[in-house]
């Protein structure tokens, strides 16, 4: 089959034979950038894995202190300092307004369960408030850690006056349901 073939290749004008040859090494050219873009995104992939099993086993070997750490910390949580929904939506709105943030909106609380616990969220959004007064609340809401998180945050300088900033945050809580056994009583 290979003798027909090349009695065929050579039987040609040197234009087709030349023809012929730039369709095969086009061919050619296209499977190897093919290959190669495969064999990147293999190597990227592996790369990757290699990565995270390093992480895994970084976080394998310091289990006992993971654990140990996470004892400590559960035992310092107290369920009786927790917030509802009304409860975060109170304490916010008590933080912005002792920040100074007086024009800003707080969404009704979304609760998820979570086992024994919920987790409530709220969106709070302030207009044309100044630098300061932004990180006020935001230390003030830090002091309330662990029993608010602030979650998401988002600051954009007003489109009218730049020097004024309209952030947007999304801020939870953890709620424990009181009957339910505390950690620290384990």
């Amino acid at each position: 089959m290979i003798s027909n073939l090349r009695a065929l290749f050579l039987a040609r004008l040197l234009r087709e034979k030349l023809l012929l040859v730039a369709f095969a090494l086009i061919g050619a050219l296209l499977w190897l950038s093919n290959l190669a873009g495969r064999a990147g995104a293999f190597l990227t992939e592996e790369r990757h894995t290699t990565v995270s099993l390093a992480e895994q086993s970084r976080w394998l070997a310091n289990s006992k202190a993971v654990e140990k750490a996470a004892k400590q910390a559960a035992q310092a949580f107290k369920p009786e300092k927790t917030l509802d929904g009304t409860g975060l939506l109170t304490e916010v709105d008590r933080i912005a307004k002792s920040s100074e943030l007086e024009h800003h909106q707080i969404s009704q609380p979304e609760e998820a369960h979570v086992g024994q616990s919920k987790v409530n969220t709220i969106l709070f959004t302030v207009n044309k408030v100044d630098y300061r007064a932004l990180s006020n609340f935001c230390a003030a809401l830090q002091q309330r850690a662990p029993y608010i998180a602030l979650e998401g945050f988002s600051v954009v300088p007003d489109k009218s006056n730049p020097l004024w900033l309209n952030a947007s945050m999304r801020i939870s809580s953890v709620e424990i349901d009181r009957g339910a056994p505390s950690a620290s009583s384990h």
